[in-house]
């Protein structure tokens, strides 16, 4: 069939219109994905500790402990695989938590979790009958988490969680598996216990703007704090904030920041470092003067 050229002309002007929108629907998602581009946060994972007394015998070693590292790196795989974190490795953790005391940004984190394994049991039930039997294995562990603002030193989330795991064998007239000694329902046990937990700590350290510093200021050179690992890339634009008055609550005795005041606007412009820990990037200013011999007045934020 031979279309009329009026009926052509209709056609490709509708397949004109349908690339058009198809294209603009495609760089509106392209925007939109860059524009919600998510600053990974910091976080360090210290002092999580065995408050039970399972298995602390005359020469137990509390650094050593396979239940307090258990539940660390079970903590740690989880909050990685969300993507949105960048995990501190410390052996010396747990001192620089003492030591900093209030001060937790001299860490180097956004945010520090403080966690402890405070109820562990272990139990195996059997059930005889003429001729069957069953024997079951029950694991049950409750965790306690806290998250500390590194930038205040305050606790801004704190909940405990339970979980449980079993494993279950059964013989009949003397046929069938039986069940010896499972290591890893421990490890099955607390892990469904922080499962519970990582999502709200997920939540909770998003829900805060990033936050950054400026480290020092060398000819208009302004240097900052975070890198290409946290997702600050070359073009990245970042308020530049005073740091509000700091009031202290009389019902709770905290002090509370008061919001801050924008000066202006930073725009990085290249990366340098090598590892989270090391990483600063380089960038401009444009906004009112600020006092270079008090840079610790001062702050970055997320737009």
């Amino acid at each position: 069939m031979i279309l009329s050229t009026t009926k052509q002309e209709i056609i490709m002007k509708n397949l004109r219109m349908i690339i058009a929108v198809l294209l603009i629907a495609a760089f509106g998602a392209t925007t939109f994905a860059q524009e919600g581009k998510t600053l990974k946060r910091k976080v360090a994972i210290g002092r999580f500790t065995n408050e039970t007394q399972y298995g602390k015998g005359i020469f137990y070693d509390r650094e050593n402990d396979p239940m307090r590292k258990q539940a660390m790196d079970i903590l740690s795989s989880k909050l990685a695989a969300s993507g949105k974190f960048i995990l501190l490795e410390r052996d010396d953790l747990d001192v620089l938590v003492k030591e900093a005391g209030t001060e937790m940004q001299k860490i180097g984190a956004d945010y520090i979790i403080l966690g402890s394994i405070t109820q562990f049991g272990r139990k195996t039930e059997g059930d005889e009958r003429i001729f069957s039997s069953t024997k079951t294995q029950t694991v049950e562990a409750a965790v306690n988490v806290r998250l500390v603002d590194a930038a205040t030193g305050l606790i801004i989330y704190s909940d405990e969680a339970k979980g449980q795991a079993e494993t279950s064998s059964k013989t009949t007239l003397g046929i069938g598996g039986t069940a010896g000694f499972d290591a890893t329902l421990s490890d099955k046990a607390i892990s469904a216990a922080l499962t519970q937990l990582v999502e709200n700590i997920i939540n909770k350290c998003m829900d805060k703007p990033w936050r950054g510093y400026v480290l020092t200021i060398d000819d208009d050179n302004y240097v900052i704090s975070g890198g290409a690992s946290q997702g600050i890339t070359p073009g990245s634009r970042f308020g530049l904030y005073k740091k509000g008055k700091m009031v202290n609550n009389p019902q709770t005795g905290a002090n509370v920041e008061l919001p801050g005041k924008r000066l202006g606007q930073i725009t990085v412009t290249a990366n340098y470092g090598d590892t989270p820990e090391t990483e600063i990037s380089f960038a401009t200013y444009e906004g009112e003067k600020i006092d270079e011999d008090h840079l610790e007045l001062y702050y970055l934020m997320e737009e």
